[in-house]
């Protein structure tokens, strides 16, 4: 079905008495396929469904399971049908909206992202559980990152875990690129420390990248999940199935209503879990009547429960600093792997430890996505890791076709330009150290001038930082998760959808706020541990 397929006429998949599933889950990313298939394990009866198409792990196209992002960047075939077309957002209140990268089909955004597979700091989950979300402190939700994982170095350190679905490998010293040498040595020489596994509780300084893949081929939740549970016989699997509205009978959610074909469908089942996603599960909310009142009304839609379903939504603003390379310096082969280190650090002017975020990028996928594709062109990148602006979410039209408005307002808090100053002026003086300027083969400071003629005036930094940053699509937050009566709550600790029955959003969604972290294993782990707790 297309992306844009409107619906013809409405059918219905017999009575609720007649239905055939304990649980619906909508969405078969990151968080939905681990939840359906541990739920399915355990006996019940679970459709997932997916807006995007159902395929076999084999059938990906190859081009997806390069180490590096580049290569299907490059291959508009590779990304037709895997990636939402049309879903645009504004970064901030000074930026026009622009095209914003998430997954389309099983496996979600993890059969299209970068690979990383690194966990927030547990202060996150501390944080969290201070806000009211009972049941998510780091003691909680350690033993679920350890079950999800089989990571090949720590697999055996008590935090970690060995033979779980997720592989989790890092990329030999030998083999890193030019720039994530450079980036480790010139961070060394500046007093970060070495910190070898990221993911160890407390780490922080110079790490290498853990990573998704195993042979240096990308594993998604559709490999490490679906395609083993394919067999379960309570699974059943549809795609191309985009979900409008949850059905209600009495207050309680029995069932969605979906496009197949290009027909309405419902489908009943005991439970709702929503996984769509920080676009598409508040989307599927709005459209069924929860979210706020008064923008609901204005198109039309009934209230069933006015929540602050879209408002919140965060993720982690980006400066990259572009890198001339010498020709021996630059990426070798497409398919060598665009970033290896990491470098998590605490900002001296924010507010929270670990608030700073600097990376590698042997080649840069950000320039390559916008078709700049300057020869040997490398960058550091750095971005906020902990956040207070927040953006919103807001339904324009009540055709499931058409993408909600994304108004991300990065840097609208004054709390977030200060530690993202001196984030882009550290990076800036890394650059200029002797372990970088030897991979250069030309003027940093000529690649990038208008950064340059900011750098010593606060006032125009932030000014170029509004017109200039993008996000690291780690979207989250825009179905908030806190203490029941909180006035920002949209689910409560059991991810239960407020005011009414029967119905869950269980997604990076829910999450407070974006964790210290690139997001993918936070997601997956989200699922894992909800699919333990669908009797709370």
């Amino acid at each position: 079905m297309s992306q844009h397929q409107k619906p013809q006429g409405e059918q219905t998949q017999g009575g609720k008495a007649q239905q055939a599933h304990d649980l619906i889950v909508v969405g078969a990313g990151s968080s939905g396929a681990a939840l359906a298939v541990r739920a399915a394990a355990r006996g019940r009866r679970v459709l997932l469904l997916e807006a995007g198409p159902d395929y076999r792990s084999a059938q990906l196209p190859e081009a997806w399971r390069s180490p590096n992002p580049v290569v299907a960047l490059m291959d508009p075939a590779a990304s037709e049908h895997l990636v939402w077309n049309g879903l645009n957002s504004s970064r901030t209140e000074k930026q026009p909206q622009a095209p914003y990268w998430r997954g389309r089909g099983v496996g979600g955004s993890s059969s299209v992202n970068g690979q990383i597979a690194i966990r927030p700091p547990m202060a996150d989950f501390e944080e969290w559980a201070r806000l009211g979300c009972t049941g998510w402190a780091p003691e909680d939700v350690l033993p679920y990152f350890a079950k999800l994982e089989d990571d090949d170095a720590f697999g055996d350190q008590p935090y970690h875990g060995r033979g779980g679905p997720t592989p989790i490998h890092r990329t030999a010293k030998d083999d890193w690129g030019s720039i994530d040498r450079a980036l480790a040595d010139s961070a060394l020489a500046a007093g970060f420390d070495w910190a070898p596994d990221v993911n160890a509780p407390g780490a922080h300084g110079v790490s290498p990248y853990p990573i998704n893949s195993r042979d240096g081929r990308r594993v998604s939740v559709n490999d490490a999940y679906l395609e083993a549970g394919r067999d379960l016989p309570g699974l059943t699997i549809r795609g191309d199935a985009l979900v409008d509205t949850v059905v209600f009978e009495n207050g309680r959610a029995v069932g969605v209503r979906a496009v197949i074909d290009g027909a309405l469908v419902t489908e009943y089942a005991d439970e709702v879990i929503l996984s769509a996603g920080v676009i598409h599960s508040p989307a599927i909310l709005l459209r069924s009547g929860i979210g706020p009142a008064a923008q609901l009304r204005a198109l039309g839609i009934e209230v069933r429960q006015d929540l602050p379903v879209g408002v919140g939504m965060q993720d982690h603003a980006m400066t990259v600093l572009s890198l001339p390379l010498r020709p021996e310096a630059a990426i070798k082969s497409p398919h060598d792997r665009h970033t290896n280190v990491c470098v998590r650090w605490s900002s001296r002017t924010g507010t929270h430890s670990d608030d700073l975020m600097f990376v590698s990028l042997n080649q840069n996928v950000l320039a390559m996505a916008t078709a700049n594709t300057q020869a040997h062109a490398g960058a550091y990148g750095v971005w906020l890791n902990r956040t207070h602006s927040r953006g919103e979410l807001t339904l324009v039209s009540t055709d499931p076709s058409v993408h909600p408005h994304v108004a991300q307002r990065m840097l609208s808090d004054a709390r977030d330009l200060a530690p993202m100053r001196e984030g882009v002026r550290a990076l800036v003086e890394l650059s200029r150290s002797a372990e970088t300027v030897a991979v250069l083969g030309g003027s940093v400071e000529e690649a990038n001038g208008p950064l340059f003629a900011a750098l010593a005036d606060d006032s125009a930094l932030d000014d170029h930082l509004l017109a200039t940053v993008l996000d690291a699509q780690h979207g989250t937050s825009t179905c908030r998760m806190g203490a029941p009566d909180a006035a920002g709550t949209v689910v409560d600790p059991a991810c239960r959808v407020r005011g009414v029955r029967g119905l869950r959003v269980v997604d990076a969604s829910v999450f407070p706020s974006v964790p210290r972290a690139n997001t993918n294993l936070a997601a997956i782990m989200t699922g894992e541990l909800m699919a333990d707790r669908l009797d709370a």
